[in-house]
């Protein structure tokens, strides 16, 4: 495994080799106007894959597919010259549908842009079905109102069977379950020690 910055490097340095020799030293008729758009190197840096995009239509890419095949060899001398490495990695080409699916992106946003303008001219003069308001408002209450609509006037809880109105009785637990003061004083008799 290399380290992967001279894997980026060597990406870097054979997209600039495989682009100066479609530009200059390959002579094949078929190839068209291909642009090399990126290079990706296998982490072992044995494989190469060149994605490169073609301007014109269907048969511009087959043509230009065709005559990159063709110079596969020239290419990948070049790029062992060039590059010095101990094994010159292998290339393949395959064609960039990037630039496509950004093209078919951007038409699918302009058309969506076109039916959004379409609904605001449908909604400019369109009125709520039913009401203007469909929507029920909280009541308020005035502060002049009595107390009686209360809501918390029949509480549940006013002749509950755990209301107790007797006092707690001072002599016995109080309500944390201590003992009082008389059984404190016997307990705190005892000799913990033994003696």
């Amino acid at each position: 495994m290399a380290d992967p910055a001279r894997a980026r490097r060597l990406a870097v340095r054979i997209r600039e080799v495989v682009a100066s020799m479609l530009e200059r030293g390959v002579k094949d008729p078929r190839l068209g106007m291909v642009t090399v758009t990126d290079v990706r190197v296998s982490p072992d840096l044995v494989d190469a894959t060149v994605f490169y995009t073609v301007y014109g239509g269907e048969a511009d890419r087959q043509a230009s597919a065709e005559a990159l095949e063709s110079a596969r060899g020239l290419l990948r001398s070049q790029v062992g010259r060039a590059t010095g490495v101990k094994n010159t990695p292998t290339l393949t080409f395959v064609h960039d549908r990037l630039p496509d699916d950004a093209r078919h992106l951007e038409d699918l946003i302009s058309v969506a842009r076109a039916r959004d303008a379409r609904l605001v001219e449908v909604r400019r003069d369109a009125r709520p079905a039913g009401e203007d308001d469909p929507y029920r408002r909280p009541r308020v209450i005035d502060e002049d109102d009595p107390l009686e609509d209360s809501p918390f006037e029949d509480s549940p809880f006013e002749d509950s069977p755990f209301e107790d109105d007797d006092p707690v009785d001072e002599g016995t637990d109080d309500s944390r379950g201590y003992l009082d003061d008389r059984d404190r004083g016997a307990v705190g008799d005892l000799d913990v020690t033994g003696r």
